[in-house]
C-alpha cells in the first residue's frame, strides 16, 4: 500500500510502514512542508497515496469526501507523543492486514478505528 505521512507525524512511523512492506513517503521529504491541506490532498490523489495525519480538518467529509481520495487516516489521540503515535501505528499495521482504507476515512483513536465510507 502507498502512504503519505503528513508533517505532524514522526519519521519513525514511516520506518514502521516501510519495514512492513509498504511504500511510505513524508510530506517533508517531498518538499511540501507548509503546504495547504488542499495541496496535500491533491498530491495524495495524484500519487494514489493514503494520507496519514493528525490534522482533524481531513476528517471533514464535506471538504474531503473519502470516495474522492485513495484513503485518509486521521489519528485522534489524547496524547500526541511520539511513543503513543508509534504504538497506535503498530495497531494500524495490524488492521491493514485485515482491511484497507481504500476510498475510506479512518479515524484512529486510542482503542478503536472508526471507518467512514
Amino acid at each position: 500500500m502507498r502512504f503519505k505521512l503528513d508533517e505532524n507525524l514522526p519519521r519513525q512511523l514511516q520506518r514502521l510502514l516501510t519495514e512492513s512492506g509498504h511504500d511510505a513517503v513524508t510530506v517533508l521529504e517531498q518538499e511540501m512542508g507548509g503546504a495547504t491541506d488542499s495541496e496535500v490532498a491533491s498530491a495524495c490523489h495524484r500519487e494514489e497515496r493514503v494520507l496519514l495525519t493528525q490534522d482533524v480538518d481531513f476528517a471533514d467529509i464535506r471538504m474531503y469526501p473519502p470516495g474522492d481520495y485513495p484513503g485518509i487516516v486521521v489519528f485522534r489521540l489524547p496524547s500526541q507523543s511520539r511513543n503513543d503515535l508509534l504504538e497506535i501505528g503498530t495497531m494500524l499495521l495490524e488492521s491493514l492486514v485485515r482491511s484497507s482504507p481504500n476510498r475510506q476515512l479512518w479515524i484512529v483513536e486510542e482503542s478503536r478505528i472508526r471507518i467512514r465510507d
